[in-house]
C-alpha cells in the first residue's frame, strides 16, 4: 500500500533565491492551488532604530502579561496566521505556502516569536532570516496587544543578535503605528544586498536571468544546506530571554517583580536603544 503523499512544497533553494532577490511567494486564498511571486513597486519596512515604543505598549511588555518563546511553535503560528479573521475572510497562506515554511524552518531557515497566556498561544510572528535581514511574512493576534508584544521581542532580538533590515512587505496602518515606512523598491534591494551581502544565498557578481521572474536574477547557492542554523534573531533572543542556545526556552514572567523580569529586560533594552 502507497501512504499518503506529503504536501507540496516549494522547492526551498529557489525560495531562498527569491528572498536574496526581494521577491516572495502568495497565493489568492487558502485553497488555492497555485502561488504567485510578488515584488511590490513600494516596500515596508521597520528601521530597528525607529520602533515606536509608546507609553501603554511599554507598560504592557513591563507586565509581562505574555509568556513569550521562540521558535516553539512554528507550525501553530503559521497555521493561526492563516485561519481566516474579521475584516479578512481570504488569506494568501494556502497550504504549498504553508508546508513550504515549515520547511524552511526545519533547515533553520524561518523562525517564529510566539505570545502565551495562559498556556494557550494568543499571538505571534514568522518570517525568513537571510544574511542579517528578517523577511516578516505575517502575524496574529487572539488577545489585546499580543502581536504587538511579539514584534517588540522581534525587533529588540533582532537589534540584539546583530541584523539589520526588518522586511514587512506592505505598509498596514497598524505597521506604521509601529514605526514602518514605505520606500520604494530600488532603495529596499539595496538595503537588502548590504544586509545580505555575507550570506551564501547573496547574488552573485555575475547574474544571470531569474528563471522565475523575468528581469530579475539569481543566486548562486550549489551545497548549502541547513546555513540558517547559527541564526543572529535566536542568539538575540536567547541573550534577551535567558533562553537555551537553541532559542526554545521561555522568556517567562519571573516570581519576583522588577529588573529580573524579561518584559523589564525588554523594555529597558527598547529605550535605551530607540
Amino acid at each position: 500500500m502507497h501512504g499518503t503523499p506529503g504536501p507540496v512544497t516549494i522547492d526551498l533553494t529557489m525560495l531562498m533565491r527569491a528572498y536574496a532577490i526581494g521577491i516572495f511567494p502568495m497565493a489568492d486564498a487558502r485553497d488555492d492551488v497555485d502561488v504567485f511571486w510578488v515584488e511590490p513597486e513600494m516596500r515596508a519596512i521597520l528601521p530597528l532604530d525607529s520602533f515606536h515604543l509608546s507609553k501603554s505598549l511599554k507598560k504592557v511588555i513591563r507586565s509581562d502579561r505574555f509568556t513569550v518563546t521562540c521558535n516553539r511553535a512554528f507550525g501553530e503560528v503559521i497555521a493561526l496566521c492563516a485561519e481566516s479573521a474579521d475584516g479578512r475572510e481570504q488569506t494568501w497562506i494556502n497550504r504549498t505556502i504553508e508546508a513550504s515554511f515549515i520547511a524552511l524552518h526545519n533547515q533553520g531557515h524561518a523562525h517564529s516569536i510566539e505570545c502565551w497566556q495562559g498556556g494557550a498561544l494568543v499571538g505571534g510572528l514568522y518570517g525568513v532570516e537571510i544574511g542579517q535581514a528578517f523577511c516578516g511574512e505575517s502575524m496574529f493576534s487572539r488577545a489585546t496587544d499580543a502581536s504587538k508584544v511579539a514584534l517588540a521581542w522581534l525587533v529588540a532580538s533582532m537589534r540584539k543578535g546583530g541584523l539589520r533590515l526588518l522586511d514587512c512587505q506592505f505598509i498596514t496602518p497598524h505597521l506604521k503605528s509601529l514605526g514602518a515606512v514605505e520606500i520604494p523598491q530600488a532603495d529596499y534591494l539595496k538595503l537588502l544586498g548590504d544586509a545580505i551581502s555575507e550570506s551564501p544565498f547573496a547574488p552573485p557578481r555575475v547574474q544571470r536571468p531569474h528563471p522565475v521572474m523575468p528581469g530579475t536574477y539569481s543566486v548562486s547557492v550549489d551545497g548549502v544546506v541547513g546555513a540558517g542554523a547559527d541564526s543572529g534573531l535566536v542568539a538575540g533572543f536567547s541573550a534577551l530571554a535567558g533562553a537555551d542556545a537553541a532559542g526554545l526556552a521561555a522568556a517567562a514572567p519571573s516570581s519576583s517583580s522588577g529588573a529580573s523580569s524579561p518584559g523589564y529586560s525588554i523594555a529597558q533594552f527598547l529605550t535605551q536603544t530607540s
